[in-house]
């Protein structure tokens, strides 16, 4: 399914002209979710992950690469999903629906023998923090794979048009204006699949669980497409998945760029059509010259 949304009635203002007075008025809006999910490993609570709900099984088996190093859909036994409580309500207010007495969705599964599970989270890992809680900084155990074959390389347009593509397959965001989004897209530009969240990291731990899901992790060749800006956590997420390169439409942090350049990764960032920055990897880039 995809992302949720809710409708609350707000007070939209806009400017009037100079013959007009400015306009107030009360109507519905539609608005993200955003809402706990716990996750249970054998029966212990390992993480409670704020995101937008849809796809949260993805969502799982994608946080799960990073801080298990889960690497096939068959390590994840007895996957299920349930909601603690059945108390989710809909209340009318004014004909506009709401939430209220929301329960909380949790995902349930087994690592098989040989995976590693991850360390519980002492607090809840909110929509803006992939790395709450966690230990972080060296990702050599995550790179097990090269991140492109021998002789891979990208052209510069194919980069500068992935940005505008993914946003074209952001609904949700187009109804509330407030979602993140991520993408997989092989070298010559196509879009394997695409996801929305509130949070940036969310949404790449969404198209990691569709690529383990799908048989496609390591993603080698593959190029991860991210809507917002590049920080340590976005760059250690592509090498758990085995990326070849991250496109953004913002700007990269410097331990980004210096940990891109450490692991082989193409990083580019503001990305817009017909320009952007190359920070790392620029020779598997053509069309540069």
């Amino acid at each position: 399914m995809g992302v949720m949304t809710a409708r609350r009635r707000i007070t939209r203002v806009r400017a009037g002209s100079p013959d007009e007075p400015r306009n107030v008025e009360s109507v519905g809006d539609e608005l993200t979710v955003e809402a706990p999910l716990n996750l249970i490993v054998s029966g212990e609570s390992i993480a409670t992950l704020m995101r937008t709900p849809g796809h949260d099984l993805e969502l799982a088996a994608g946080w799960l690469t990073v801080e298990s190093g889960v690497r096939s859909a068959a390590e994840l036994l007895g996957l299920r999903q349930c909601r603690t409580s059945d108390d989710l309500e809909l209340r009318a207010a004014d004909g506009i629906d709401g939430i209220s007495g929301r329960g909380i969705d949790q995902v349930h599964l087994a690592l098989a023998d040989g995976v590693q599970p991850p360390r519980p989270r002492a607090w809840v890992t909110g929509a803006a923090c992939g790395v709450c809680s966690a230990d972080v900084l060296d990702l050599r155990p995550l790179r097990r794979s090269a991140p492109h074959t021998t002789g891979w390389t990208v052209a510069a347009e194919v980069l500068q048009g992935l940005p505008d593509r993914v946003r074209q397959r952001q609904r949700t965001f187009d109804r509330t204006g407030s979602l993140h989004a991520a993408g997989l897209a092989t070298d010559t530009g196509e879009l394997l699949v695409v996801r929305e969240d509130v949070g940036r990291h969310n949404a790449v731990d969404k198209v990691t669980g569709w690529a383990l899901f799908a048989g496609r992790l390591p993603a080698t060749d593959l190029l991860l497409v991210v809507s917002g800006r590049v920080s340590f956590e976005i760059i250690q997420k592509a090498v758990a998945a085995g990326v070849a390169g991250v496109v953004a439409v913002s700007a990269p942090s410097d331990l980004a760029v210096d940990l891109a350049r450490d692991h082989d990764l193409v990083l580019a960032g503001m990305v817009r059509p017909g320009r952007m920055n190359v920070y790392a990897g620029s020779p598997l880039v053509t069309g540069l010259e």
